[in-house]
């Protein structure tokens, strides 16, 4: 349990006489500051020689500088990020500086990705109202690319303050003036004194900040932002140190593996257990209605297990296949739909006139993570340990907490590193089995999903159409727009299951809502348009849907792209001079895309080119994509190259920025040519790597990125590649075949 400051305290600073982090053992130290919120204590643990200082930074006497960090580290760089905000603030020394997960606290809630991801919940909420309720709740959530853009302010505060206190106790030993103090490299100094952090550490929790705001380093002292500083999770990754879920041993630890029933009203109603039981090394087989788990010594003998239990699943509602879900897709985009935005009178410009209409299609696709699911339990005198890698840590310990009856205080989440997610992090369902398996077998229990039953049982991007009309203006430019998009109510699903213990939240998604805005995110195009609109027809495809790196930007940048370069061959204009006249209002989005055209040698997409060009624009950065590709002699895409030009505004690591912008290139690819499955008697089809068309070392283009210097707020960068490749690759395998390919994946053979 947090210690939570009095009233006294939070007006005073607390000192370490008087305050103890609640739980904690050795010397933790407490300080408090103005902005700190009255009613939430601080729950950092510290080691033998720390001082905590905030809710953020621990300094110990040898002047190590731990960050905690609330954000889970999928592969992203987060671990890097926002340890740099602080160290540059701080005035740190980069070699000294650690990270360490932050314990689920409402101090570190991320109501900017609430916003996203849950609207459909906490949309109807007043925001004053949405930020005390995200905040009580501790949704501490990773996702829609906000790490940066919802925490840059509280570290640079959290450093400023930090560097404050030791500027007070440095001056305080020395006789001078605070205000001189200046910080560099771990010390502080005063014109020829130096004094390291951590000699100054303990004596600073002492001191209280000045009224009014914090001062900010200046920008003529030596400064680690905009510097392309090691990665702090390398070394443990290369050394094989980094503590994975399926790392984690503990004494006397078995294993499980895991068949679930399949999508929908389904029940497990057989297994053979004498089968089971011939399998060296197998000690428990555990049942339950919607799975069955085999136990054994090893995870590869609690697999063999399984297929020797041959679990039957008795499935009493309707079935889906692919074309039941592609039924469903038509009768959404035939039936009645929400206006979601809209612009100028779109009745009128399209009363009598002449338009363009196309119709799209994206098939479901995997999260696709390397780690398969995984979680580790831990059940000891009524209290649950747990070993996971969580993007919502208080969601993933308050669902195991549930299904075990017991208070989440009696739940304690050890967020381990990801190996990747993509979005499936976000939930939890590996959590509660783990639980329930840790509390009957009574010993600690690693819970591993095979690949397959990780394909079997993923929340998957869901499938969406589009039926796109446009009206082009006696220039040739958009003078009408109008998207329809047919997609499943992702953001309501999501908001329901995640979300299941928060009645707030349940009763806000009951609401009449009308529509779905995650469902349709990044429909509305980036171009001046003087009449469009935006309809959304929600879809009950009978498939579970979650969130998947980048959301319906996925796909609505796909219909949007695709079009925009069919309305610009009906319009008999080039494609980059078509956009660029439709970005006048757009000047960022419009360098990147002129960028893009200069440095991948743009050709004008003539027939035979194979060159094609998207542009997108998403979590406040701006991305401009141009891709080279044909069609194989196997009938498969084949890309060449990807150019990328991209504004993100200030960047807080350059290197981690060019990882995320090529790692994204290649995401995006993937999902253009694979990545996807298609649904049998209400299983996916996928079930392999293998299987999924992923494009190999051998397959992978020469990729250029160009990163525009901006001095613009920091925006989102980890899932902005994603959108504009699969529409850039279509709109080059029309130029270079005369085929418009219009469903995700590109399958030439198939379309």
């Amino acid at each position: 349990m947090a210690s939570h400051p009095d009233t006294a305290a939070s007006r005073t600073g607390v000192s370490r006489r008087r305050l103890l982090v609640g739980g904690a053992a050795g010397v933790g130290l407490v300080v408090g500051w103005a902005l700190w919120p009255r009613d939430y204590g601080v729950n950092l643990t510290a080691a033998e020689g720390e001082t905590i200082l905030g809710p953020w930074i621990k300094i110990g006497a040898d002047g190590q500088v731990t960050v905690a960090v609330p954000q889970a580290e999928t592969g992203q760089g987060v671990f890097t990020a926002l340890p740099q905000i602080v160290a540059d603030e701080l005035g740190a020394d980069w070699r000294t500086v650690a990270v360490e997960p932050a314990p689920i606290n409402p101090l570190y809630a991320n109501d900017l990705a609430a916003s996203v991801l849950f609207d459909a919940a906490f949309g109807p909420l007043p925001d004053a109202l949405r930020r005390r309720h995200v905040r009580a709740e501790a949704l501490m959530l990773t996702g829609a690319s906000t790490s940066v853009r919802a925490f840059e302010s509280d570290l640079r505060q959290a450093g400023a303050a930090a560097r404050v206190l030791l500027c007070k106790a440095a001056a305080r030993r020395w006789g001078g003036d605070w205000q001189a103090c200046t910080t560099v490299d771990g010390f502080v100094a005063l014109g020829g004194q130096r004094e390291r952090f951590g000699v100054l550490a303990a004596e600073a929790a002492d001191e209280t900040l000045p009224g009014g705001e914090l001062p900010l380093r200046g920008g003529d002292e030596k400064r680690l932002t905009g510097e392309p500083l090691p990665r702090l999770d390398s070394p443990a990754k290369v050394d094989g140190s980094a503590n994975f879920a399926g790392d984690i041993r503990l004494l006397g630890m078995v294993f499980a593996a895991i068949r679930q029933a399949p999508i929908g009203d389904s029940r497990l109603v057989r297994v053979d257990r004498a089968a089971a039981d011939r399998i060296r090394g197998v000690s428990a087989v555990i049942e339950n209605p919607r799975w069955v788990a085999a136990v054994a010594e090893t995870w590869w003998a609690a697999n063999r297990a399984l297929d020797a239990l041959a679990p039957r699943f008795e499935t009493t509602s309707a079935l889906v296949d692919s074309d039941t879900i592609e039924a469903a897709l038509d009768a959404a985009l035939d039936g009645d739909g929400t206006r979601m935005a809209h612009v100028g009178d779109l009745a009128a410009t399209f009363k009598d006139a002449q338009v363009v209409t196309a119709d799209y299609r994206v098939g479901a696709a995997l999260h696709a993570a390397i780690e398969p699911t995984t979680a580790t339990a831990a059940w000891r005198d009524g209290r649950l340990s747990l070993w996971m890698p969580t993007q919502a840590p208080a969601l993933a310990r308050a669902s195991a907490a549930r299904v075990l009856g017991i208070g989440e205080d009696r739940v304690v989440l050890h967020p381990t590193i990801a190996g990747g997610s993509f979005g499936a992090a976000l939930e939890h369902q590996v959590a509660e089995q783990a639980a329930l398996l840790a509390q009957r077998l009574e010993k600690p229990v690693q819970l591993t999903w095979s690949r397959s039953e990780t394909c079997l049982h993923d929340r998957y991007r869901p499938p969406a159409a589009a039926r796109m009309t446009a009206r082009l203006g006696k220039n040739g430019a958009v003078a009408g727009w109008l998207g329809k998009i047919a997609a499943p109510e992702v953001g309501r699903e999501l908001s329901q299951r995640l979300l299941a213990g928060d009645t707030t939240a349940q009763a806000a998604v009951l609401l009449p809502h009308g529509g779905d805005s995650l469902a349709v995110e990044g429909a509305v195009p980036a171009y001046a348009i003087p009449a469009l609109a935006i309809d959304h027809h929600p879809a009950e495809i009978g498939v579970p849907v979650g969130y998947w790196r980048s959301g319906a930007h996925s796909y609505t940048a796909f219909f949007n792209e695709c079009f925009v370069d069919e309305l610009a061959h009906v319009a008999g204009i080039e494609a980059h001079s078509f956009r660029i006249a439709m970005l006048g209002d757009n000047p960022r989005l419009a360098r990147c895309l002129s960028t893009v055209a200069t440095l991948g040698g743009w050709q004008g997409g003539i027939p035979g080119s194979g060159q094609g060009l998207a542009c997108h624009q998403m979590r406040g950065s701006y991305i401009a994509v141009l891709a080279e590709a044909r069609v194989g002699a196997d009938q498969r895409v084949r890309v060449d190259r990807l150019v990328a030009a991209v504004d993100c505004g200030r960047q807080i690591n350059p290197e981690l920025v060019l990882q995320q912008i090529e790692g994204g290139l290649m995401f995006g690819m993937a999902a253009a040519i694979g990545a996807s499955t298609g649904f049998t008697d209400n299983l996916a089809d996928v079930r392999s790597f293998g299987a999924m068309r992923l494009p190999t070392l051998a397959d992978t283009p020469e990729v250029m990125v160009e990163v525009i210097r901006s001095d613009e707020e920091p925006g989102g960068v980890s899932e902005l590649a994603v959108p504009p490749v699969a529409p850039a690759i279509a709109n080059a395998i029309m130029a270079a075949t005369g085929v418009r390919l219009r469903r995700l994946p590109l399958l030439p053979g198939e379309e």
